[in-house]
């Protein structure tokens, strides 16, 4: 039985699962009846981080369009552009034991494309969660429930993978922005 968090919760990972190395990050979301016309296209991405909350470089930028970090840790299954269907609508495996060793934090964010020009924002989506799943065994260990508290952000902190002591954590963040994949590039030392 999965253990359901809450905004700004953290929890043992590797620690209460031994053994464990592989992961699997499932994102999933639903968009509310909207009448704009235009189709939502949300996208899970993660950026691999140093000790400063930094990526080294754009490799450390894991998405559709750059499916891997560089020692293929970290992996990104695929683009989802309807969200259509129960279930995760896109995922990220990570294997935990080869992560690189400068790599402290792993942030799993999820961005609505083009949402300045589609007029769209997270007050639009619902349902919206992250878990974690042991590959393994597919049993899913961890679930956080986003919950309805995004207007008029168009990118998300979902939440974070990070060292501790030399076992790996969860944390829900749940952490908006306004600006988008912009602000998160931005704030990850991309920009």
């Amino acid at each position: 039985m999965a253990i359901s968090l809450t905004k700004g919760q953290k929890i043992d990972l590797t620690k209460t699962n031994p053994g464990m190395t592989k992961v699997l990050i499932g994102l999933g979301w639903d968009t509310n009846k909207y009448d704009g016309g235009t189709a939502f296209d949300l996208d899970a991405s993660v950026f691999t981080l140093n000790a400063s909350g930094k990526a080294g470089s754009e490799k450390d930028f894991i998405f559709y369009n750059n499916p891997k970090n560089e020692n293929g840790s970290v992996v990104h299954t695929g683009d989802n552009k309807t969200g259509e269907g129960d279930g995760d609508d896109e995922q990220i495996k990570v294997d935990l034991a080869s992560v690189p060793a400068n790599v402290e934090k792993i942030s799993i964010c999820i961005t609505i494309h083009e949402a300045q020009e589609r007029n769209q924002n997270f007050g639009q989506v619902s349902n919206a969660y992250a878990r974690i799943v042991n590959e393994e065994s597919n049993e899913e260990l961890i679930r956080y429930d986003l919950g309805e508290d995004f207007s008029v952000e168009t990118a998300i902190v979902v939440a974070e993978l990070y060292r501790n002591n030399g076992e790996w954590k969860f944390s829900a963040i749940g952490s908006g922005y306004k600006d988008g994949l912009n602000g998160l590039v931005r704030d990850f030392g991309l920009a």
